[in-house]
């Protein structure tokens, strides 16, 4: 293993500075700083022409000026870094560099999470639906998303998501045929995914139906949008839902001492609602990262208390558990702040923006600040989960169909396991491999920066970063950049590499 990873690493810095040089040589041929000058009629054009070669050392030859370059980089390595100046606004690289990096950060993360969990679970249904409606529908839709232009899905999201939903704020009322409509989609689509036999398909239809209608009246009726909010029976209804649905999952509901913990900690979730909004009025970052900590930390104890032959898996099952349902007295806190947010001056009953991370002089307590960011992220966001989540469906569905016709996958089911097992034990990890390749890299490509999202939505993220670069003819913020985004593409493929390893003991990272 100390082999392998000393092989990458010494590989992956050869790679970087070739990389790093050739891109620093072919920069410097097609970018002219002094492009500007060169047409200038100033009568002091020539002493302004030699001042800015100085200033930029271009009396040397661009092999010289790497070498400057790559230096003050390296320094960074015993705490002397110096990444250059950005020398048309005289601010450092280093200034530049963060400020753009955490925008970029905020708004991969989130979309990278999302995509990757909603494409690979859309994708795992749509195998073991193979060439059912379900799977015909998500082909369908997969297709459509991966051909749809980026700019095109980003104006489309800002006029119907943001525009249209602002609009429809001014009433907050749901017509009666949009009711049934979509109860009648969400029951095809709740429908064809739980599959089997055609009784069993219109009872879930029929259940989904009226499930919606029902919630949706009383949005509409009560105008539920304009102030929401969820409250500790919400919660505990769907904290339970949720506690059914993960313990199927990660160690069916024929386990039962699981079942009680996750039953448990839904229960204690809901029931720390009360105490939990005395302790919200002083939120901030710390306190929520520690109040999440906490939760999985009892989610783990509660699944250790019931005991049980294994109490590994019920100790997973009440972290997993414990994590989302503090996630819904999370948000459900969030959503009280929705009616001071969308009321205050700066907002005035428009709570969508389609431009820019944050809204200007907009004052208020760590809740409206949050929602105020998560709005923010809302359309590019989902900008760019549909067009991840397209690429992951088809990989999935792919990968795992090809696991379901393996010969362990046939013995598996011969030896008389549950199906819940061979799927989630033995095809499932499998089915993930593919993906330890394709995710890593589309992070690494992320990280550069969406640049047409972050153009269409205002970002100043890395891709904005980079366009400025090209333009204004600086060299030390392109150089940054570029050593950035090859740094996490290498770094992609060594964590590749090593979550081949944990997903199949078959391969061996030090081979």
């Amino acid at each position: 293993m100390l082999n392998f990873v000393l092989r990458r690493l010494f590989s992956s810095v050869a790679v970087l500075l070739v990389a790093t040089f050739l891109v620093f040589v072919l920069a410097d041929i097609a970018v002219d700083p002094l492009e500007d000058l060169r047409t200038s009629t100033a009568p002091n054009k020539a002493a302004l022409i030699a001042e800015r070669t100085q200033l930029l050392g271009l009396d040397q030859p661009s092999p010289v000026r790497y070498l400057s370059w790559l230096g003050g980089v390296a320094g960074c390595a015993i705490g002397k870094c110096d990444l250059g100046m950005a020398w048309r606004t005289n601010q450092p690289v280093a200034d530049v560099l963060g400020s753009a990096l955490v925008v970029t950060l905020k708004l991969v993360t989130v979309a990278t999470v999302l995509a990757i969990v909603l494409g690979v679970l859309v994708g795992v249904v749509s195998a073991l639906r193979q060439y059912e409606g379900f799977d015909y529908g998500i082909i369908f839709l997969s297709f459509l998303l991966y051909s749809l232009p980026t700019f095109w899905v980003a104006v489309l999201l800002k006029q119907w998501v943001a525009i249209g939903f602002n609009d429809f704020l001014q009433d907050a009322t749901i017509s009666l045929p949009a009711i049934l409509a979509i109860a009648i989609v969400l029951g095809i689509i709740f429908g064809s995914a739980v599959g089997g036999e055609w009784r069993r398909r219109f009872i879930v239809f029929g259940v989904s139906a009226a499930s919606t209608i029902a919630v949706l009246s009383y949005i509409s009726a009560t105008k539920w949008l304009l102030d929401p909010a969820l409250g500790p029976v919400v919660i505990l209804v769907t904290g339970l839902g949720i506690a059914y649905a993960v313990t199927a999952v990660s160690t069916g509901v024929r386990n039962k001492r699981a079942m009680y913990t996750a039953m448990t900690v839904a229960v204690l979730g809901a029931a720390l609602w009360w105490p939990l909004q005395f302790v919200f009025q002083q939120a901030n970052g710390a306190l929520i990262t520690g109040l999440a900590v906490v939760a999985v930390a009892v989610g783990v104890v509660v699944g250790y208390a019931w005991g049980g032959p294994d109490r590994g898996q019920s100790a997973r099952t009440g972290a997993i558990v414990a994590f989302l349902v503090a996630g819904l007295i999370y948000f459900d806190r969030l959503m009280q702040a929705w009616r001071p947010y969308s009321e205050s001056s700066v907002i005035n009953g428009r709570p969508i923006p389609t431009i820019g991370s944050q809204t200007p002089n907009l004052k208020g307590s760590y809740w409206v600040v949050t929602l105020d960011q998560l709005t923010h992220l809302l359309l590019p966001t989902l900008a760019l989960i549909l067009i991840s989540f397209a690429g992951y469906t088809r990989y999935q569905r792919a990968s795992m169909l090809e696991v379901m016709n393996q010969d362990y996958v046939r013995t598996a089911r011969a030896k008389g396991l549950t199906e819940r097992t061979v799927i989630m034990r033995h095809a499932f990890r499998n089915s993930l491999i593919p993906l330890a390749t394709i995710v890593p890299l589309d992070i690494a490509a992320l990280l550069g920066g969406a640049v047409i999202t972050e153009r269409i939505f205002g970002w100043t993220g890395m891709g904005t970063m980079f366009l400025k670069s090209l333009d204004n003819a600086e060299l030390d913020p392109l150089m940054i950049y570029v050593l950035i985004v090859g740094a996490v593409a290498v770094i992609a493929n060594f964590l590749a590499d090593l979550v081949y390893a944990a997903l199949d003991p078959r391969i061996r990272v030090n081979a």
